[in-house]
């Protein structure tokens, strides 16, 4: 981990880092060296699939390590949470986070229920964050999501749009500024496959895990030039109308691992901007004991992007 934020920091040359996961640990590790690194800090706790009290007290353990950051002089954002139509039991019918995406996919959901149930946990959560973050707040919401951006300090959206014209881009980006707060883009990014811009924040679907190895579905071609491209051009536009800040999703995703057989490419299906190389003999579950990654194309065209920007 302190060596993938020094990458961050250093090679990447970005100004901020997304921090998100279920594990108290493991957050508040990584965003104090996020901050000690000098990075501004984005700290999301995603606890999935755990009762309502669970995740409200998974937030506010977080939230209050956010607080700590933010009185020792780290710039730090706390978001309380991350699409919970997906995370969080009972917005929407589904025993795991897979069967309501599948769900939502089919319509199988009450829309005005959802909307009603969605915007009352957000509004719990939000208080929860008020009541231990004193810093600037948000919720990282998909983009279809309805929410009281008043409860917030800055709007923030997962935006992982495919749209024919840059100005369709800007028009649907614009809409989020009637609130009068500062937009960020707390996710976007793609696939590592020619036509995965187009499958948007579903692009991940594509592996037949019922597969005695995992296996991608269907003939799909690798291609690294078409991740970054799409992530460099959306960067440019999310600086021509000067959001407040823009998120790769993300780094580094070790249960993607990428193979010379296509069949077995994980990281086809993988948002990543680095590889994860499996090595070493294999564990339970066939998984490689060892990995290490290796940057992508979108790797070093982000480093040059960010380092004229910081230039």
């Amino acid at each position: 981990m302190r060596e993938d934020i020094r990458v961050i920091k250093d090679e990447l040359h970005a100004s901020s880092v997304s921090v998100f996961g279920d594990g108290i640990d493991r957050l508040t590790a990584t965003s104090s060296e996020a901050a000690e690194r000098g990075l501004h800090v984005w700290l999301q706790p995603r606890l999935g699939d755990h009762p309502e009290h669970e995740i409200l007290d998974h937030l506010a353990e977080t939230g209050r390590h956010a607080e700590r950051l933010r009185r020792q002089g780290a710039r730090v954002h706390l978001s309380v949470g991350c699409e919970f139509v997906l995370y969080v039991p009972g917005i929407v019918p589904g025993e795991n986070v897979l069967e309501r995406v599948e769900n939502l996919l089919k319509g199988s959901f009450d829309p005005e229920q959802t909307a009603r149930r969605l915007r009352s946990f957000i509004a719990r959560s939000a208080m929860v964050g008020r009541s231990v973050f004193h810093g600037g707040m948000t919720y990282g919401a998909a983009a279809d999501d309805e929410v009281d951006w008043g409860l917030f300090d800055i709007v923030s959206v997962n935006y992982y749009a495919y749209l024919p014209r840059r100005a369709d881009y800007v028009r649907e980006l614009t809409g989020y500024r009637r609130w009068g707060k500062p937009v960020a883009v707390t996710e976007f990014g793609t696939c590592t496959y020619a036509g995965a811009p187009q499958r948007g924040g579903m692009g991940w679907n594509t592996v037949d895990y019922d597969k005695p190895e995992p296996e991608i579905v269907g003939d799909l071609v690798r291609s690294e030039q078409t991740q970054a491209a799409y992530i460099t051009d959306m960067l440019g536009i999310f600086e021509s109308m000067g959001l407040y800040a823009a998120m790769v999703y993300n780094f580094v995703s070790p249960d993607a691992p990428h193979s010379s057989d296509p069949r077995h490419d994980l990281d086809m299906a993988s948002y990543s901007i680095v590889k994860t190389i499996r090595t070493g003999s294999k564990g339970p579950g066939g998984a490689a004991s060892e990995w290490h990654w290796e940057p992508k194309q979108a790797f070093h065209a982000l480093a040059r992007h960010y380092g004229r920007a910081g230039a």
